[in-house]
């Protein structure tokens, strides 16, 4: 079985499109949250995660909106919250807000959490991916054969005897110094990861955030991938 493995879309659907239509055939897609925040297509973005019929969890801009929150947010994003809460159908934010924080998919073997396994709110940069973590995803149950995580937006993998820790990177908003949209490819039979970056029209979303008056710097920092 091969996933199409996503996160942190943060409302850029030109990156999420590029990255759709560059993913080779998958048996399923999930999406370790952060659909919303900073850029302005969050409807859009919905919309689509949506029609993929992804398993998805909710992240921290997620919550926020649906908790109607900024706090301990710093302008960028709470800018994009209350955009995204402004823009946002009844119907969009009723998906949102039945999100999971964690769920465990493909009978069992893939554990999303979006930051932490034991906190969704907790940052796990790759210096810190360990096997402990698997374990600590199967704290209340058997232990994952793959952990995927979100919310650094870094882009990064480590397999071990024991299973895969993975973070595919951000779609919308990559923070790993490459501006090119980030997610992955995993084969559960292989136990494989394959990391993918794709290039997507960064002006068009520069041009797109000015003119949704949100801050400036959530478009043009997109052009040094931070």
């Amino acid at each position: 079985m091969r996933l199409g493995v996503i996160s942190d879309v943060h409302a850029n659907r030109v990156a999420l499109e590029a990255v759709l239509e560059d993913m080779p055939d998958v048996d399923r897609t999930v999406c370790a949250g952060d659909i919303v925040g900073y850029n302005p297509w969050p409807g859009e973005c919905v919309d689509r995660i949506r029609e993929l019929g992804a398993t998805t969890i909710a992240g921290n801009h997620d919550r926020a909106v649906v908790g109607g929150t900024t706090f301990g947010f710093n302008s960028l994003a709470g800018a994009g919250v209350r955009y995204a809460k402004r823009h946002l159908s009844d119907a969009q934010i009723e998906w949102l807000e039945g999100l999971p924080p964690e769920r465990r998919t493909v009978s069992g073997r893939v554990h999303l959490a979006h930051g932490h396994p034991t906190d969704p709110d907790r940052y796990t940069r790759p210096g810190e991916f360990a096997p402990r973590l698997l374990a600590e995803a199967g704290s209340t149950g058997d232990v994952p054969d793959v952990l995927v995580l979100g919310h650094t937006h870094v882009q990064s993998h480590e397999i071990y005897e024991e299973g895969i820790v993975l973070n595919p990177g951000s779609i919308g908003q990559p923070r790993d110094g490459d501006p090119r949209a980030a997610y992955a490819i995993v084969d559960l039979d292989a136990m494989t990861v394959e990391e993918r970056r794709v290039d997507y029209d960064v002006e068009a979303v520069v041009d797109a955030v000015r003119e949704a008056d949100l801050p400036d710097r959530i478009g043009t920092r997109l052009r040094e991938g931070r």
